[in-house]
């Protein structure tokens, strides 16, 4: 077995540390999800515009970040290891047959643990004063009757509010339609963030934007563009002496 590494990209420390744990779809070698090719392109196998957008934001904010490099269809890296969605066997409504026998054991030892081994190792190195998490999810469920979202963008956090205070006045002045912990909630999926955010004591939070937002180089241009400041500014009050810590 060899492990799967994530994707690092280098920036100064001290600052922002960006995370994408949904920015692939790829299907490593040996693997057989059982789904039609045109599964990969969906949400269900990556989060759209979410890699991208990150390296834009890297690049402008001179920040370092972790990239994942396989699909959430063969693990879902933002998952604690004990969940059931770990490694779905259905996901809005598509089912996964190939990993309806899959060995967890193995799966976690490849891809789970090389990923967050690599976080926490960038964490220990980079000493951010904010993590910031960057998602994206659909206008609307594909499967069932789910209501259209209206959010533009999303902020979610679990109990460590620090970073969500401080960003979403910052996005309702711009006029963008902005939810707090929607359209899901950091109070039950927020895994990366809980261990390694909440968990070393560090102001962190994830952004979601709606996929159709940054389908292409002009929607991630314009979100980077919005989002740079307010990362910079989040941050730089963060680490004042003047901002409460948790």
């Amino acid at each position: 077995m060899i492990a799967h590494h994530p994707r690092r990209i280098p920036g100064e420390p001290g600052g922002v540390l960006l995370i994408c744990d949904h920015a692939s779809n790829a299907v490593p070698a040996g693997i057989d999800l059982g789904v039609p090719p045109e599964l990969l392109g969906k949400h269900i196998a990556i989060d759209i515009g979410s890699a991208a957008l990150t390296e834009a934001l890297a690049a402008a904010l001179g920040a370092p970040a972790l990239l994942a490099t396989v699909s959430r269809l063969v693990i879902d890296l933002n998952r604690a290891t004990d969940q059931p969605g770990l490694i779905p066997q259905t996901s809005d409504g598509h089912a996964i047959p190939g990993n309806a026998a899959a060995d967890r054991a193995e799966r976690i030892a490849r891809f789970h643990a090389p990923y967050h081994d690599a976080l926490a190792a960038l964490i220990v190195a980079t000493r951010p004063v904010l993590i910031a998490a960057i998602h994206s999810f659909t206008p609307r469920l594909e499967q069932g009757d789910g209501a259209d979202r209206p959010w533009e963008i999303g902020i979610l956090s679990n109990t460590d509010r620090r970073a969500a205070e401080l960003a979403l006045p910052l996005l309702a002045a711009q006029g963008l339609v902005t939810g707090d912990n929607e359209p899901y909630s950091g109070q039950s999926l927020n895994a990366t963030l809980d261990r390694h955010g909440e968990g070393n004591g560090i102001a962190s939070l994830s952004i979601e934007v709606r996929n159709d937002l940054i389908a292409d180089a002009a929607g991630v241009a314009h979100w980077a563009a919005i989002l740079t400041p307010i990362l910079h500014e989040s941050s730089n009050r963060l680490a004042s002496d003047d901002h409460p810590t948790q």
